[in-house]
Order: structure tokens, then C-alpha cells, then sequence
């Protein structure tokens, strides 16, 4: 399909304004986008949903609010998203999947017919992260039928995976990959991944056997077996266990070498225990509640390192779509749902029954 060739509309959902889940707006009518000099366009095959999703339409990111995801919504256009610089209506959807149908004026033509995951973080040309946006918060995402992103940030991808399962990994996987990029994690190291049912979660259990590291998953009781046989976790634990840490410590020999966590909450102070001298704290979420105590005599008397990882390298999403073609990660997808049914799916991701992630199948 040539640029010229391109329907003047679209279907997509519209994120309205900070709020509930009525804030999302499905249209079969929005105005269809067209590439800027530097861009490419993408007709959507599916796109994957993330917390992300959620935390921007509730507003999550605000210092306003203190609780678990989902537990409080920021309603209005206040200061919501996580780098403050959103403006209504928005589509969301960080993830999209597809082929490229058209590019700008900027971008070689032979790229029209790759087929491409999406790298959504939007960087400044000067390297500068404070200028950092994101796709589905800064400018339009994936939940619409055709997307334009920056032509960089168009990944080629050769698979013989569908679309689907391509549209769950970008987000959760590359954000994974950075969490353990960071502290470095290495062949024989222990890693304790918690939210290991959700998609980051599970996603660091994979990515940190790749690199040959030993993990632990801590999952909700009810989801263990689920947990394990799909992220092929050496061990895994119930977070509600009373006898969590001492198993923790059992296992590792005394501690883990990297707290990966997502979860954050009421179980933070003792899990941030288990961190052997000279290890590391990396997150990238706090699913059960952002505010957090800290012994800080813990951390300086044990040596550690603690990392933020939001705005990830570009190598980083190279290496992920590398791992992909190479068969080295599997997609675990929870389950799927067509663009109009946008706000089921998003219910359904707010009750974290389920293990793995919910794609939005464009074609069903």
C-alpha cells in the first residue's frame, strides 16, 4: 500500500481525559494519520496492553496518588502521566505490530512491507531523557488500525511468529531487559522477580535464565503452577508464604544478588532485606503501591545499588528483537480481544487473574 492508497479514516479507541474506564471512546471515524519526513506508517495487526495503559488513563503517575494501580483514579487533564507532558484525546497503545504501508519523504521506500515491532520510547535527537516521550502518552499509539512512529524505532523483525504474539513483547520484554542491564546480571547469579505472573515480571524470569542466571518467581498462590510452566522459573514462591524470606534465603544461600521488582507495596522492606551485600535493587513499577519504607542503613551498610529504569538504550530493544528472531524468549499471551472491546480487556488486565499479557487483535 502506497501513502496515496490510505483510508482517510480509521477505527481507534480515544483516551478522553484522566478517569475510568468511560474516558475510553471507540471511533470508526478518527482521521487517519500520514508520516512525517522521518516516519514510517503502520497498519496495526495487534497490539499488546500494559500497565503503562492503565497507570497513564488513571493518572496513576501524579505524586497526587499513592495507591496500588487501579485503586486510584485521577479524573480531569491534571498533571497525569508519567513525563507530564500529555494532551487529550490520546490513543494509547505502546505496543503495535505490523507492516510498514507507507513512509515519509526522509525514509528508503524499501522498507514499505517490513514487517515490525516498535520501540516506544520517542528519544530526543540530543540524547537528553528529560525530552523523552513515549508512544500511546506523548503522540498516538497502537490502538487504532494504522500508527506512524519515528522510522528508528520501526524494528524489522523475522519471525515466524503471528502478530500477535510479537504485540506482547516490546513493552514488558524490553523494559525486562533493562532492569537487567542495569545492575549487570550475570551467568550464576541469583535474580528474585516478583509480579512474575504479569508481563515484565515474567518476562525478567526469561531474559535473566538467557543470560544464565538462576531465578526466583513470586507470584499470587493461585497462579504458581501457571507461573512456572510459563516462564520456566528454577523456582517459584507464593508471595502470601509467611515463610517467604527464609525460603528466599534458603534457596540463594543466603541472599539474591538482584531484587527485580514491579510490585513494590507493603512487601518491599523485607524483600529489600534479602539483597546480599553488594547486590542490587532494580525496578521499573509498583504495582501494589509506589510508597515504600526504607531502612537506609540497609542499603549503605550492605553495599548495594538501587536502579531506576524507565528511558532504556537503544540497544537495549535491538538486543530484544535479536533474542526474538533467535527463538531464545518465548511470548506468553494470556489472552486476546478485538479493538472494541478495548475497555473488557482492560478490566480484565486490572483483575491480574490471569498470567501473561492481553493483546488487542486487530483483525478479529
Amino acid at each position: 500500500m502506497s501513502n496515496t492508497d490510505m483510508p482517510s479514516t480509521m477505527r481507534a479507541v480515544l483516551l478522553l481525559g484522566h478517569g475510568d474506564v468511560d474516558q475510553l471512546d471507540y471511533r470508526d471515524d478518527v482521521k487517519a494519520p500520514g508520516p512525517e519526513p522521518d516516519e514510517v506508517l503502520i497498519k496495526v495487526g495487534a497490539c499488546g496492553m500494559n500497565n503503562t495503559d492503565i497507570n497513564t488513563r488513571i493518572g496513576w503517575y501524579s505524586k497526587s496518588v499513592a495507591g496500588a494501580t487501579g485503586d486510584s483514579v485521577l479524573t480531569g487533564d491534571g498533571d497525569g502521566s508519567w513525563g507530564g507532558g500529555m494532551s487529550f484525546p490520546r490513543i494509547q497503545g505502546a505496543d503495535p505490530a505490523g507492516r510498514i504501508v507507507g513512509v515519509g519523504s526522509k525514509v528508503d521506500p524499501a522498507r514499505i512491507g517490513e514487517r515490525v515491532i516498535c520501540d516506544a520510547w520517542l528519544r530526543d535527537p540530543s540524547g537528553d531523557i528529560e525530552k523523552a516521550g513515549y508512544l500511546g502518552s506523548e503522540r498516538d499509539g497502537g490502538f487504532a488500525d494504522y500508527v506512524t512512529v519515528p522510522a528508528v524505532n520501526a524494528h524489522a523483525v523475522d519471525t515466524e511468529l503471528t502478530d500477535v504474539e510479537l504485540a506482547s513483547f516490546p513493552c514488558s520484554y524490553a523494559t525486562a531487559e533493562h532492569m537487567l542491564e542495569r545492575p549487570g546480571v550475570s551467568e550464576g547469579q541469583w535474580v528474585v522477580a516478583t509480579g512474575a505472573s504479569g508481563g515484565v515480571g515474567g518476562a525478567i524470569v526469561q531474559l535473566a535464565r538467557r543470560r544464565g542466571a538462576h531465578t526466583i518467581a513470586i507470584a499470587s498462590e493461585l497462579k504458581l503452577e501457571r507461573t512456572a510452566a510459563a516462564t520456566g522459573a528454577d523456582h517459584t514462591l507464593a508471595r502470601q508464604d509467611p515463610e517467604l524470606i527464609d525460603k528466599i534465603r534458603d534457596i540463594t544461600g543466603g541472599g539474591t544478588d538482584v531484587l527485580a521488582d514491579v510490585v513494590a507495596g507493603e512487601q518491599f522492606p523485607e524483600l529489600f532485606e534479602v539483597i546480599r551485600r553488594g547486590g542490587h535493587y532494580t525496578t521499573a513499577g509498583a504495582i501494589a503501591g509506589p510508597i515504600v519504607q526504607l531502612d537506609v542503613r540497609t542499603l549503605y551498610l550492605h553495599d548495594l545499588t538501587m536502579h531506576g529504569c524507565t528511558v532504556l538504550a537503544p540497544a537495549v530493544f535491538a538486543n530484544l528483537v535479536r533474542y526474538i528472531e533467535a527463538g531464545e524468549i518465548k511470548p506468553i499471551v494470556a489472552g486476546t480481544y478485538a479493538l472494541p472491546d478495548l475497555v473488557e480487556a482492560q478490566r480484565a488486565f486490572i483483575d491480574k487473574s490471569a498470567v501473561g499479557a492481553y493483546v488487542i487483535d486487530m483483525r478479529a
